[in-house]
């Protein structure tokens, strides 16, 4: 099962080995989306958890139980194609690929399964086109 979440840390819990710790005692794996965690300020992870059901909800209590706020990630990227006016700005920043410009016609392509949500696209947008739905 794969589960992405978005985690919060207090200033006091941001050193904590959160992904080693899901491993070893959860034998969850986590792939980090995205990350914000600097010392003695509040940090964000964005995760794709991946293991067992059960391991996933233990390892999501756990968290929770040493004041990580866990949210479930649902957001996605959208794209306003009236809006939008192919100059490409958002390939630039794209770091999987997921925003590209077609080579023939040089609209903007959005390749859903590619993208992880990292928001870097949309403050670089000229025309506001790309936002979350969120």
């Amino acid at each position: 099962m794969k589960k992405r979440v978005t985690l919060t840390f207090p200033k006091r819990t941001v050193q904590m080995a959160v992904t080693y710790r899901l491993a070893k005692d959860f034998n969850v794996a986590a792939n980090i989306i995205r990350a914000q965690v600097a010392p003695n300020q509040i940090g964000k992870l964005v995760l794709d958890l991946l293991g067992d059901i059960d391991a996933i909800e233990a390892a999501l209590e756990w968290m929770r139980s040493q004041d990580i706020n866990v949210s479930l990630a649902s957001r996605e990227i959208l794209i306003d194609e009236e809006s939008c006016i192919d100059c490409g700005l958002c390939t630039g920043v794209c770091p999987t690929g997921a925003l590209t410009l077609a080579p023939e016609t040089f609209k903007l392509q959005f390749h859903r399964s590619r993208c992880v949500v990292c928001e870097q696209c949309i403050p670089t947008c000229p025309v506001q086109a790309i936002s979350t739905n969120f």
